[in-house]
Parts: C-alpha cells; structure tokens; sequence
C-alpha cells in the first residue's frame, strides 16, 4: 500500500450477496473497487452480528487490491493477531471499544497491518488528537455503527477539523456510512479521501449484473472529479 490522497471508493460487502462473496469481490474490483471493506460486528459493541477470522480469511484470496477491515467489536486487542493471520492490509478499531487506544493501534502495527481509528458520530476529533502518529487512516462514521444502509449524518465539519490535525501526516481520512453521489462531494471536499459505499454500489446488481456495480463506483467518483 503505497500513500496518496486520491479518492478511493471502498464498497462494503455487507451488502453483497452473502452467499456468493468470492464472485461479489472479484466482481467489484474487476468494476473499478480500489479497497473492498470488511465490517465485524460482534452483536455487543454494535446491534449486529457479522463476520469472524475465518470469514476473513476466506475473502483474503479473492481481494487484490487493499482489505480494509473495520472492527466494530469491544475488546479488540485479544483478535488483533487472528485477524493478521486472516490477511488484513488494514485493521481499524473504534476509540470508544476500549479504554487503551494508544495501546490498540501500537499493536495494531505490530502485528504488521496499517493501523485504522474509527470515531462514531457522537465522537470528537480531538478523541484522536494524541494518537495521530500511530494512525495510518480515521474513519469517520457517518452513521451510527451496526447495519447498512442508513442515512447520512453530516460530519463534514469533523472531516475538515481533522484534515488540519493530520496535516502532511500519510493518514487517509475514510468515511464510512451513507456515501451516495450526493453526499460523496461534500466530505471529499472537506478532505476525506476513502469512501466506503455499500448499498449505494451493489444496488441493482449482482455477479451476473456486475456491469451495474461499475456505474455505481463511477457515479461515486465522478460526482468528487470536479473536488480533486
């Protein structure tokens, strides 16, 4: 993984078929996908139960381009090494899981994955104001972590407050959560530069479809053209 502040769409699997998620990964990056996103839930940090290591593990093979797995579990730190050995290139834990953050991400590192720190809508920017250093992306919820297909919560003011906390740190800002055409310009103006998108790039299609998955990443990306 080589830094640049390019936008890069993340479609979320989550809502690809659960059935077919090797043809659905294959699928979305032969369409233009730059990271695939993998959401864990563990039905106690957030409402909703969905994929462990072995999941992981199973997509690994099909991913060619970045994993990017979110963790929306607490605690993080005993899985850390389970979800390395499963192949993540990216693993981001939420500052509100557990009390050691600082702790989380060196970990995180440690175990040779570029280290992520989520902050859910409620969440300041200055939560991660001291932990910059060890972070190699912030993702900013745009919805209120659990399940897919929300409404977009505008925090685009955090966005901005963070782009000039990072300064010319490599740390991508992600934003996660309600990402359409739409919305996509404006958190990509405030300096956001990873959009995950779920349902907003597997709407209509399928692997059979998967032409249509290319015009949702392309009307993502083409609505922040004009931005970057």
């Amino acid at each position: 993984m080589t830094f640049d502040r390019r936008v890069k769409i993340a479609p979320s699997i989550l809502s690809a078929d659960f059935a077919d998620f090797g043809r659905e990964i294959q699928a979305i990056e032969a369409q233009g996908a730059d990271w695939v996103h993998v959401d864990v839930m563990d039905g106690h940090f957030v409402p909703n139960l969905t994929f462990g290591p072995p999941a992981v593990k199973a997509f690994r093979p099909h991913v060619k381009t970045v994993m990017d797995v979110h963790l929306m579990i607490s605690p993080v730190d005993p899985y850390i090494q389970a979800y390395a050995d499963a192949g993540a290139d990216v693993l981001t834990a939420h500052v509100e899981a557990g009390p050691h953050i600082h702790r989380t991400l060196q970990a995180i590192r440690g175990a040779g994955m570029k280290a992520g720190v989520a902050l859910n809508p409620g969440t300041p920017a200055e939560a991660v104001a001291h932990v910059l250093d060890l972070c190699d992306l912030v993702c900013v919820m745009t919805v209120n972590p659990g399940f897919g297909g929300q409404s977009f919560i505008d925090m685009t003011a955090k966005v901005r407050q963070l782009r000039s906390m990072i300064g010319d740190r490599p740390v991508h800002i992600e934003i996660d959560g309600g990402v359409t055409p739409e919305t996509a310009p404006k958190v990509v103006e405030a300096g956001a530069d990873v959009l995950v998108a779920g349902s907003a790039v597997f709407k209509g299609g399928s692997v059979s479809k998967p032409e249509v998955y290319g015009e949702n990443i392309r009307a993502i990306r083409l609505s922040c053209d004009t931005l970057v």
